[in-house]
């Protein structure tokens, strides 16, 4: 995140503002978790984290890739946090790079908690990378913009 970002971060990663978006970034999804997303500790499983993220991850490439894409790459996956039930997470991204065939995008994922006394926490962070393919699921050109 850029310094003159309009979100505002404490010491223990937690941001003042649910309102405001990370620099640069675009809301793509808003989901929150339900009792079968769960694991045995009670936390929402991680790869039901990072199948939202790669939905989420998808809708910027889609629309510059102007068809169909597939995932090609995790780049990068971190879970800052855990995500519980009841958290209203909310999915942002930003393309990092539009190559001839491929686009990588930056997914960060924030927890809004407790609404009595709301609290907004990053939870997750990844770097995804999809390429535009054809009918025969081959790579093509992305078309220019």
């Amino acid at each position: 995140m850029s310094s003159d970002s309009s979100v505002s971060t404490s010491t223990a990663g937690r941001f003042d503002s649910p309102a405001s978006l990370p620099d640069g970034s675009a809301l793509v999804l808003r989901v929150m978790p339900l009792p079968a997303d769960v694991n045995g500790n009670g936390d929402v499983f991680g790869g039901w984290i990072m199948a939202q993220v790669d939905m989420a991850g998808a809708v910027l490439p889609s629309r510059i890739a102007r068809g169909r894409i597939a995932t090609v790459a995790v780049n990068q996956f971190v879970f800052k946090q855990p995500v519980s039930i009841g958290d209203l997470l909310s999915f942002y991204a930003k393309v990092e790079r539009v190559g001839k065939t491929s686009v990588t995008v930056r997914v960060e994922v924030f927890a809004e908690r407790n609404p009595a006394d709301l609290q907004v926490v990053k939870v997750t962070e990844a770097n995804l990378t999809y390429v535009a393919i054809d009918r025969e699921g081959k790579p093509r050109q992305i078309p220019a913009q």
